[in-house]
């Protein structure tokens, strides 16, 4: 039996391995006001990496779930997707094997009590993958640079700590699940390396979407949607001088991990330490 549905699902995963998802568009609805979006449409393209910004409330996580749900003037909000200026395949709405995107929300916990090892091999071999343990080994790395606390294979999925289950899944989605399209909500707070996120992420040629607060996330994104009011209210391109900022908010990121790690060892914090760690600042 467990033979039989590995085969069934290898059979749609090689449909999506063959799909070519280039760019994604999202053409805007209305408010939670009705008014129309004054972003009035976007596109993403691989490789892209997006923020969607603005304040608490404001519609950041309803507008990747339209993304997720590949909205068709069918949610509240209007709004409607296409993929590669095509109409979105029914078999990417109705069948889930086929779906080209991966969600990482806020709150996903795990429910099986499998040992981490033996969870990645099944998901491997349903993928498809030709060498299982090198591609356990790359997920396992990826996980462990986001994360500060190490994900040994044989622990078993349930006693993963909160920022461990985000960076397993993130990690899971991009290596293993080769979903084109990543969306990410809110990973600062769950003790992820943020910024080193960033540049691991942009290693694969992916479409990744931050839902975020973090302005370490935004600066270092290609482009950020403004959200107010349940609108998409402007498209801000990062522009030379924003990224050059991020590059010293990075450093700042860094410093601070560095600090937290001093405080999770159970070493002393001292003003030492503080005063020398922000000489290498350059600003």
């Amino acid at each position: 039996m467990y033979i039989k549905m590995v085969n069934i699902v290898y059979k749609f995963v090689k449909i999506l391995s063959a799909m070519d998802v280039n760019k994604i568009t999202l053409f805007g609805g209305f408010g939670k006001d009705g008014s129309a979006e004054k972003v009035k449409e976007f596109s993403m393209e691989v490789g892209d990496i997006v923020s969607i910004v603005g304040p608490t409330g404001c519609g950041k996580t309803t507008l990747i779930n339209d993304i997720e749900l590949f909205a068709n003037e069918n949610t509240p909000s209007g709004r409607r997707i296409s993929i590669n200026g095509e109409p979105v395949p029914e078999d990417f709405i109705f069948d889930p094997s086929n779906h080209p995107i991966a969600l990482i929300s806020q709150h996903t916990n795990f429910l099986s009590d499998l040992p981490v090892e033996e969870f990645l091999t099944i998901h491997a071999k349903v993928r498809g993958a030709k060498d299982v343990e090198s591609i356990i080994t790359e997920t396992l790395n990826f996980a462990n640079e986001l994360t500060g606390e190490a994900i040994m294979k044989d622990i078993a999925m349930t006693e993963l700590s909160g920022g461990q289950t985000r960076s397993l899944l993130i990690a899971d989605a991009v290596v293993i699940g080769n979903s084109p399209i990543i969306l990410l909500d809110e990973i600062e707070n769950a003790g992820i390396h943020r910024t080193k996120a960033l540049e691991l992420l942009k290693r694969y040629k992916k479409i990744f979407v931050f839902v975020t607060h973090d302005p370490c996330i935004a600066l270092m994104s290609d482009f950020r949607i403004v959200m107010q009011n349940g609108a998409m209210q402007q498209m801000i391109t990062t522009r030379t001088e924003e990224k050059k900022v991020a590059g010293k908010m990075k450093q700042i990121d860094d410093m601070m991990l560095d600090f937290r790690q001093i405080i999770r060892s159970g070493d002393e914090l001292t003003e030492s330490i503080f005063n020398e760690s922000f000489k290498v600042l350059t600003f």
